[in-house]
């Protein structure tokens, strides 16, 4: 019996040549048909997120219009609704119907160390302040270092000019004199006329070989202020019981900016307050413009401050907190420890400007408030992507009312805060700055530094305004390092002191020896 042929036995590599490409022509429409129904699936995802913020812009541009038109406030301004509370928050009434969100940590110690003796740092120092706004410091202190620095208050005219002068109190000079305007050239005394010399004499007539030079006005202060006191610096430990570390944070943000930096130190140790302003994050937020003044705001926190502060605080601010941080240095000046500013800005009185987008009516703003949230996107972070969105929606930064934004930025009215106000401060400073900042320039922080008097700065590269959120294992790094930063204690006065007595005994000796010369020769006589 024959065997029938398989003519199927190359079946799978056919005769025809055209059915191999028939197949991958047809493989290769698939692919373009799934990379085509994926970007039109994205084209679509990107036209339905343009398609919301349109809609959401057009939603406050109509709600804004029935504000203007019904004189009504588009915002209900109530505090921001939050989840439920967890631990370590808790809700202070600071006054009747005043209501401030809090969140207060307090860790498990299982060893508590005794604080260390720290340093004693003398604090001495002259202010003198003079009619065409000029600012003269002189350092008196044994550990200042004699350095004469001149800069000036972010003005071209000479009246602006301030000069700092850090001198030794064993070889320090008279002041030099200070550049006057052109208009000043001549100052009179109260009677009208030209005051004499720095010591009160005539100066003396030049010599006819010598060409005559001008003479020296000394011109009156207007106002000296005298510092002189001790300050104890130690380092401060997550160990120490009597350690507790303050956070405020600025105009539009709450206390969940501060949450990498709750979260560390919290886990080393640190007793922490965060507290959400007035019209912030979950605190209560009045509809009286009044209620956010900068003054209303600062009683805020020092209530805040006497209810959770112990025996060695340390207050660390961001933007406008800082202020608030200055405020209460000032005010207890021998609880704070320690302080940290977080692109505060310049040493300056803080005055509400009048020609702001947000003196525009409360409507009119809430018109706005996609573009000023876009805004704040780009000056704020460093980069604008995927990530910097989230960590606003997340830490509830710039979600507050138009009404409330409007009402912090015009009760930014501080005329004490100067640069005097900043001089007077004797606690260490610790300054952070964002270069890619453009709310504050680093020339103001740069200031800051000049006029206090122990003050640190430190300008990170990758960081802008929030630079806590950012880069927040560098900020809790510096932060950290900071805490347990103390003087060194000079120790070569002790030993001078031991050797002295005697000294001063072996001299007595020598003389007692050298005046009785006739009892000493008869005993050596006999010896011999």
């Amino acid at each position: 019996m024959k065997k029938r042929k398989n003519n199927n036995k190359c079946s799978l590599f056919p005769s025809q040549p055209g059915a191999t490409r028939q197949r991958r022509d047809r493989a290769r429409a698939a692919d373009g048909n799934s990379v085509s129904a994926v970007l039109q699936s994205a084209r679509s995802q990107k036209l339905q997120l343009i398609r919301k913020k349109l809609a959401a812009m057009l939603t406050s541009f109509i709600e804004g219009l029935l504000c203007c038109l019904t004189s009504k406030s588009a915002n209900t301004v109530v505090p921001v609704e939050t989840s439920e509370l967890a631990d370590g928050y808790e809700f202070v009434e600071v006054k009747p119907g005043r209501v401030l969100r809090v969140r207060h940590i307090i860790p498990d110690r299982p060893i508590e160390e005794e604080p260390s003796h720290g340093a004693s740092v003398s604090c001495k120092r002259k202010i003198t302040v003079y009619r065409n706004g000029q600012l003269f410091i002189e350092n008196l202190g044994e550990r200042a270092s004699a350095e004469l620095r001149s800069c000036q208050n972010g003005q071209t005219e000479p009246n602006s000019t301030v000069e700092v002068e850090l001198a030794e109190s064993r070889n320090s000079s008279p002041p030099v004199s200070l550049p006057e305007s052109r208009s000043e050239s001549v100052t009179a005394g109260n009677n009208g006329t030209p005051e004499t010399g720095a010591a009160g004499e005539a100066p003396a007539a030049p010599h006819p070989g010598q060409s005559q030079q001008p003479r020296m006005r000394r011109r009156k202060p207007k106002r000296t202020v005298v510092i002189d006191c001790e300050r104890k610096i130690s380092a401060c430990k997550g160990t120490h019981s009597d350690v507790v570390l303050f956070f405020i944070h600025g105009v539009g943000g709450s206390l969940d900016i501060w949450r990498s930096q709750l979260d560390f130190f919290s886990r080393l140790g640190y007793e922490v307050i965060a507290p959400d302003l007035a019209g912030h994050g979950a605190s209560s937020a009045p509809q009286i413009a009044a209620a956010y003044t900068f003054y209303a705001l600062a009683e805020d926190m020092r209530i805040i401050f006497k209810r959770y502060a112990k025996k060695r605080n340390i207050l660390i601010g961001h933007s406008y907190g800082v202020s608030f941080c200055t405020f209460l240095a000032h005010e207890f000046p021998d609880q704070i420890q320690k302080m940290v500013m977080i692109n505060g800005g310049g040493p300056t009185a803080l005055e509400p400007s009048l020609c702001s987008i947000f003196n525009l009516p409360t409507c009119v703003l809430h018109c706005l408030s996609p573009l000023l949230a876009w805004s704040f996107l780009k000056a704020g972070f460093a980069r604008q992507g995927a990530r910097e969105k989230q960590l606003l929606k997340e830490n509830n930064a710039f979600n507050v009312s138009s009404f409330v934004l409007r009402a912090m930025m015009s009760g930014q009215y501080w005329p004490e805060g100067d640069e005097v106000y900043h001089a007077e401060l004797t606690v260490p400073t610790l300054l952070v700055h964002g270069m890619h900042d453009k709310f504050v320039p680093v020339e103001e922080d740069q200031r800051m530094a000049e006029i206090l008097l122990m003050a640190f700065l430190k300008v990170l590269e990758d960081g802008s305004h929030m630079v806590m959120m950012e880069c927040p294992e560098t900020i809790n790094t510096l932060l950290h390092e900071f805490l347990l930063w103390e003087p060194a204690t000079p120790a070569p006065l002790k030993k001078e002191s031991k050797t002295r007595p005697e000294t001063a005994k072996a001299q007595t000796d020598n003389n007692k020896a050298a005046a009785e010369p006739a009892t000493v020769r008869p005993a050596t006589a006999r010896q011999t």
